[in-house]
């Protein structure tokens, strides 16, 4: 898969704060997919990554991720 969400696959996604997706298709036992690729650059400059079938499912786990950083502070 060509993305440009990466480069010599690192995230592209530097900036804290910031998302970035990108959305492509494959094929997972012989049915076309489409897919949602998806950055996150905390403010604290940690990335979160993910792969999920649409952009909503990723922010949402984005936003447990987030909560679970807070709640460990």
């Amino acid at each position: 898969m060509t993305t440009r969400m990466t480069i010599n696959e690192v995230s592209t996604c530097q900036t804290a704060g910031t998302e970035k997706y990108e959305k492509y298709q494959t094929t997972i036992r012989r049915k076309r997919t489409t897919l949602f690729q998806y950055d996150y650059r905390h403010t604290d400059g940690e990335l979160f990554s993910c792969v999920r079938p649409t952009l909503e499912e990723c922010r949402h786990l984005r936003d447990e991720w987030i909560k679970g950083k807070e709640d460990r502070l």
